[in-house]
This record gives C-alpha cells, structure tokens and sequence, in this order.
C-alpha cells in the first residue's frame, strides 16, 4: 500500500500571487480520494523534523539564520516567501515526510510526499521558494544510517536541480540527474552528475525519447539501492513558469518510465511533487494525481 505525506497549509501572510500555487497541496489529496486512488488510511501527517538531519545536508549557520529569522534583507528575498516561523515549520514537516517515506519505501517500494521537491535550496541558502533541501536532507539519512549505499536523484521538474546539484557535488554516493529547460530558471545553472537542458517547446515524442535512452543506462551504471524523483508536473505546454511543451499524458508516460524501472528493479522509491503552475488548478492536481495512479497500478 503507497503512504503519502500530507502537511497542514499553516496560517502565515503570503502576497496574492502565492496562494494560487499552494492550492494543489489541499486539492490533491482530496482529488485521490474522489477517484478511488487512495484511501484517507494511506496518508500521514509528519511530526517536526529533528535538526540533527538537517545539518548533514545544510550548514548550522545558514539553518540558525533561517529559524530565528534573521536572514540578511538579500537573502530572505532570493527565497521568495516572507519569512515566519510557520513557514519554517511547515518545511520541517515536509523534509520529515520524506523522510519517513524513505522508509515506508525501504519496506513497501514507494512512496509519496504531497509536498517537497524543494531542490533550489543549496547547503547554505535557499532560493525560488525553496528552503529546506528536503530529498537532500533524507539522502544523507540514508546513507548515514546505512540504509543506502547508492542513491540516484532523478529531476524532472522543469527547472534544474541547483541546489541538490551542489550539495552532492562531491558525494559519489549520490548521483544527480536532472532533465530540465535549458533557457529556463536557474539561468546559471550549476553542474549535476548528468544534465539534459532541453530546447523550449521540446514535445512528448522528444522528452520521451530521450529519457527512454538514458535513463536505463544510468540505472545500470550508477545501480542504485535507492532513488529519489522529483516529478514535477512545470513540464506542461501549458505552465506558467515552464517552457516545455508535453501534454498531460506525456507527463504520465514520463512517471510509467521512471517508476517502472524503479519496479522492475526493486528499487525503494520516494517521490517528491515539485512544480505545477498551469493556469487551470483543475490541469495541475489532474497531472499530479496520475503519478499516483501509475505507482498504485504497479504496485499494488
């Protein structure tokens, strides 16, 4: 049975234009649950994630500065969000339920976090609405509790994995693979384990193809114990912030690939939502909620 990590939208002011994008945290859950896919058992809400965790994938510094709120004025607005303590609460949360979903898929082979994916937040800042690095974080778990040995990233939010990308820059264990737009955000990209920057309008036919190569390959070259993706549904023609160009089933194909190499290989999988800014909310939760439909039609 998948688990899936569901956090409470705390209470704290964002401007207009942020609210519209959290929606998808409340309407997914509820959407899976109308189409049959879960059923309210399957969800769990995570406890406040112990700093001790977040200190091998982020410095003591930069944390400190964050929780107590006092990030100098540049730093605070390169991540975007106003500052409170619920905000950095609730990215506790979310990096915890990747966390105890690390472990759920240790056990069952998947698992999910309706949150997360939050791979803009380097070792010692955060950036893009990104705080907490939270696959990052739970990464490093695994391989200081001896849980993994080999652990491969894979990033197809539509935006590259900068953050993620320098925190394991010098860490064999974990390889960083990250497909995204190359004209797109980060405009200065940092240099993953494997980067595909793809042309803008880049189609289903072409994305699939791609990714049909080389993804493979590296499974049998890096061969993972454990893998993180990041499924970002930014890869829409439709996206607000993407500039790729596939259609909602060509994302599902994408999530059938990815997942079942996962399954064919009996590797623990932990899936994070990324990204998703259509201008229908109807577009986004549709294209989330079939990565869930995928991952319980294999492995349930």
């Amino acid at each position: 049975m998948i688990r899936i990590a569901h956090h409470p939208i705390y209470a704290h002011p964002l401007p207009e234009g942020h609210r519209f994008p959290m929606l998808k945290y409340e309407l997914l859950p509820e959407q899976l649950l109308h189409q049959g896919t879960c059923s309210r058992e399957q969800f769990f809400t995570p406890e406040i994630m112990e700093e001790e965790h977040v200190f091998r994938a982020h410095t003591e510094n930069y944390y400190r500065e964050l929780s107590t709120m006092k990030l100098d004025a540049r730093a605070a607005r390169k991540i975007g969000f106003p500052l409170s303590d619920a905000l950095v609460k609730r990215e506790l949360m979310i990096a915890q339920g990747t966390l105890q979903g690390c472990l759920y898929a240790l056990e069952h082979g998947v698992a999910f976090n309706i949150a997360g994916g939050t791979h803009h937040a380097f070792s010692d800042r955060g950036e893009a609405f990104c705080l907490l690095n939270d696959q990052a974080i739970a990464a490093q778990y695994l391989l200081h509790s001896g849980k993994a040995s080999q652990i491969l990233i894979v990033d197809l939010d539509v935006h590259q994995g900068n953050g993620t990308a320098e925190i394991f820059r010098d860490n064999n264990a974990v390889f960083t693979f990250s497909v995204h737009g190359k004209s797109n955000y980060p405009f200065k990209k940092e240099e993953s384990d494997f980067d595909i920057a793809l042309p803008d309008n880049t189609d289903n036919r072409t994305y699939l193809q791609i990714l049909g190569e080389q993804l493979p390959e590296l499974f049998e070259r890096v061969k993972p114990d454990f893998v993180f993706y990041l499924c970002g549904v930014d890869v829409l023609a439709e996206d607000k912030l993407g500039k790729l160009g596939l259609s909602v089933g060509g994302a599902r194909k994408r999530d059938e690939l990815v997942l079942s190499l996962c399954h064919a290989r009996k590797v623990p999988v932990q899936c994070s939502m990324g990204g998703g800014y259509a201008p229908d909310i109807r577009t986004i939760v549709n294209a989330h909620a079939n990565t869930y439909q995928v991952a319980r039609d294999l492995y349930e």
